[in-house]
């Protein structure tokens, strides 16, 4: 497989992307759109991108304000509702005349939820791998401390001094804290020192935190008695009570595949419950022993999940 490195430019911005497509000479073959998470690149999706580029086209963006891609300096740009806007322009831009199946991943994912509830007719299925949806992320958010524990970092990604924070000692705060997997191994040196490639392109790590900046609502922290006094944290207006949080109403109505490791640090397994709800044509498939990092950990299991529901859900 050969991978082709791309620009596309949407509404002014350029968009980074990589793309493969087996030879055929029949009628065009299906769109899969990979979108990574924090704080990753396209390259978190290269076991799937090889195995995938064997039979469909494969595309992965770097997420605008990551690694290739621009990174617009308004705040305003990475507010979710822009966001979802943005990436559906790209996905339309890239696939014009067929609708893709769309497969993200944390960040990617928190922007495929909706953009597949408000945008339906640009994809005919849709992927998630341990990406809360916006509706039981919040509803946990209120009523699960244990969320509200695993999410205590967002606070300091939001900070006045996050940028120092995720710089200082050759990035430790993102090796040491956020790339935390079940297995050691995956995260090697040689893996470890790409990724410092990737966040040290200019406006990259500002990039990457703008999306918690400019999250809509976030849980005040249970173990901050007054976020004003800690200097590493925000008090801005995106900080709620719990009583002032609103579940959105994401529902999405596409054939749908949750792959979810268990042992996340950033989200408890109740996001699952009550998921159908909101996504009623919806598989999940849990991985025990499994982290955040599941497309890492367990790429074969990964891809054969995926592959079997393409196969499945024509």
């Amino acid at each position: 497989m050969a991978l082709t490195h791309q620009y596309i430019n949407v509404d002014g911005v350029n968009i980074h992307y990589v793309e493969s497509s087996p030879y055929t000479s029949q009628q065009p073959i299906e769109t899969l759109v990979f979108l990574h998470g924090f704080p990753e690149y396209w390259g978190t999706w290269h076991k799937q991108l090889a195995f995938f580029g064997r039979n469909y086209r494969v595309i992965a963006p770097d997420l605008p304000g990551y690694h290739l891609s621009d990174k617009p300096v308004d705040p305003e740009f990475y507010a979710v509702p822009n966001l979802i806007s943005f990436m559906a322009k790209f996905i339309a831009a890239i696939s014009p005349n067929h609708p893709v199946t769309l497969i993200a991943h944390d960040w990617g994912g928190a922007i495929a939820w909706p953009l597949a509830a408000f945008n339906a007719a640009l994809l005919n299925r849709l992927v998630i791998l341990n990406a809360a949806h916006p509706s039981t992320f919040t509803r946990e958010m209120i009523n699960n401390s244990n969320q509200r524990s695993k999410s205590a970092y967002i606070h300091e990604l939001i900070g006045p001094e996050a940028e120092n924070l995720l710089t200082q000692d050759d990035y430790r705060y993102l090796v040491d804290k956020i790339m935390q997997s079940q297995q050691p191994a995956v995260f090697t040196h040689e893996v470890l020192d790409t990724y410092k490639q990737v966040w040290r392109q200019p406006g990259a790590i500002k990039g990457m935190l703008q999306y918690y900046r400019a999250m809509p609502q976030l849980a005040r922290n249970d173990t901050q008695s007054d976020v004003k006094h800690d200097t590493n944290v925000s008090s801005g207006a995106q900080v709620k009570h719990t009583c002032e949080l609103k579940i959105p109403n994401i529902r999405i109505n596409l054939p749908t595949l949750v792959l979810w490791g268990e042992h996340d640090l950033a989200f408890v397994n109740e996001n699952l419950e009550g998921l159908t709800e909101y996504v009623p044509n919806c598989t999940i498939k849990r991985f025990s022993q499994t982290s955040h990092w599941i497309q890492h950990e367990r790429p074969n299991d990964v891809n054969k999940a995926i592959s079997d529901f393409l196969t499945s859900i024509k």
